[in-house]
């Protein structure tokens, strides 16, 4: 399937489909199979690396795209019942990253744009919108307030967010990495 864009370049030519493909199974393994359950409400796993990256490698839309699958797709494999808060906040995670990453105004060096999208897409997608969907799900059954929760997440987010800029900050300094990813967008434009 290749839709084009008003440029005329393709949203999802076969090469972004085969990255963003891949993106959501490690997401889903990250996220659903390798991920540490302290309660409920509180996971601590890697499931955001993929969406991120795809976001920071392809865009808001390509890393909105993944964590949907993804969050999805992980639900049905593990049985989890699907809750449509935290499907939007992951969703949010991959655009707010791409968006920031992707904004000219932020001048400095790359490392700053990787940061402050990192830690703006978990704020704003992990730690304020999936807190309000997990709270709405399961905050009655447990003796803990939504401050309580929200700050324990945060806590979580802000260590997780500096493990994925590192890994993150690995990966695009690999030379044949970064050449794929041109591979790969080269492909949209020119339709394959």
């Amino acid at each position: 399937m290749q839709n084009k864009g008003k440029r005329g370049t393709v949203l999802f030519s076969t090469k972004r489909l085969a990255f963003m493909a891949v993106m959501i199974a490690m997401s889903i393994i990250l996220g659903k199979l390798l991920a540490i359950n302290i309660t409920t409400m509180i996971r601590i796993s890697l499931e955001n690396l993929p969406i991120i990256f795809t976001a920071i490698a392809l865009g808001p839309v390509a890393g909105g795209t993944v964590a949907f699958v993804a969050d999805i797709l992980g639900c049905a494999i593990r049985g989890y019942e699907l809750n449509p808060i935290v499907t939007f906040g992951a969703v949010a995670i991959g655009v707010i990253c791409g968006i920031i990453y992707r904004q000219k105004t932020l001048s400095g060096k790359w490392i700053w744009k990787l940061i402050i999208a990192v830690y703006s897409g978990h704020l704003f997608g992990s730690v304020l919108i999936k807190t309000v969907g997990v709270s709405s799900f399961y905050l009655a059954s447990y003796d803990m307030g939504f401050l309580t929760l929200f700050f324990i997440r945060l806590g979580v987010y802000i260590v997780t967010a500096a493990i994925e800029i590192g890994i993150i900050c690995l990966l695009l300094k690999n030379k044949s990495l970064r050449n794929q990813i041109l591979n790969v967008k080269r492909g949209d434009k020119n339709g394959i």
